[in-house]
């Protein structure tokens, strides 16, 4: 009989780093899946919570995973480790006239990143929390590739997640995209550093994890656009038909504004 992996189960006096090493162990005791066939459907779009279920689903059947599932399974493992920051990092990279495409979640604790993840290659998976920035950790992604002859072309950030398993907000996979084609090694630095401080702005003001009645809005008005932009659209777009439909009413103008300000 097949042994199946224990979930891993921590003391309160266990630290961040030491979780972070158990789960990367039992994620690799999952085994990456070579069978060709996609075990565990997916989709991006799903709310958190559905991806939670799934994940859930994961550690009971125990069947082998894929770099995705690894995501999604890390999430759920860490979701009770509310000072640990959790955000999607996806690479593309050409060999051989094909490209490639993978995913590992990236962890930041103490102002130290790290990742967890699966992969065919040992280097291309678990990073322990060590790096100073954000840079530090995907340039060392970029020379494990280039050991395995991969060169990297875009690299896709994704915004911090909830730490609510039962947030309906959606997973931010590319809030920034960076084309190294288009880029010089300075800027590919600067522009990796300047996600890491919007993610640390986001948590600052308190918009980052849990936050699911606002989210649950953002999720509705516009499920598949970034955080920002819409805001902006919408509350054009709420302005023109309250005009259209009182033009008449002048003296109510006023406290309509108001309490569009105010929202």
């Amino acid at each position: 009989q097949i042994p199946i992996p224990s979930v891993p189960a921590f003391q309160p006096s266990t630290s961040i780093p030491e979780r972070l090493e158990a789960i990367q162990r039992y994620i690799r005791e999952l085994q990456y899946n070579h069978t060709g066939t996609q075990f565990f459907e997916i989709k991006k779009s799903r709310p958190l919570t559905g991806l939670m279920d799934l994940a859930k689903e994961m550690t009971k059947e125990a069947l082998p995973i894929k770099c995705l599932e690894a995501v999604i399974l890390g999430i759920y493992l860490t979701n009770n480790m509310t000072t640990l920051d959790r955000f999607p990092i996806s690479f593309k990279t050409h060999f051989s006239g094909n490209y490639f495409r993978h995913i590992v979640l990236g962890v930041n604790f103490g102002g130290r990143y790290g990742a967890l993840g699966i992969s065919r290659r040992e280097e291309l998976m678990y990073k322990a929390p060590v790096f100073r920035t954000l840079s530090e950790l995907v340039f060392d992604f970029e020379e494990a590739y280039r050991r395995c002859w991969h060169t990297l072309k875009k690299v896709k950030l994704g915004h911090c997640v909830s730490h609510d398993p039962h947030s309906v907000e959606q997973i931010e996979w590319k809030h920034s995209i960076l084309d190294l084609d288009k880029l010089s090694r300075e800027d590919f630095r600067k522009e990796l550093e300047r996600h890491a401080r919007d993610m640390r702005l986001k948590i600052g003001k308190g918009t980052g994890p849990p936050s699911p009645t606002k989210d649950r809005k953002k999720d509705v008005s516009s499920p598949q656009r970034g955080q920002a932009s819409p805001h902006r659209r919408n509350s054009r777009g709420d302005r023109r038909p309250s005009a259209e439909k009182k033009p008449a009413d002048s003296k109510a103008m006023p406290d309509l504004n108001g309490y569009q300000i105010r929202v």
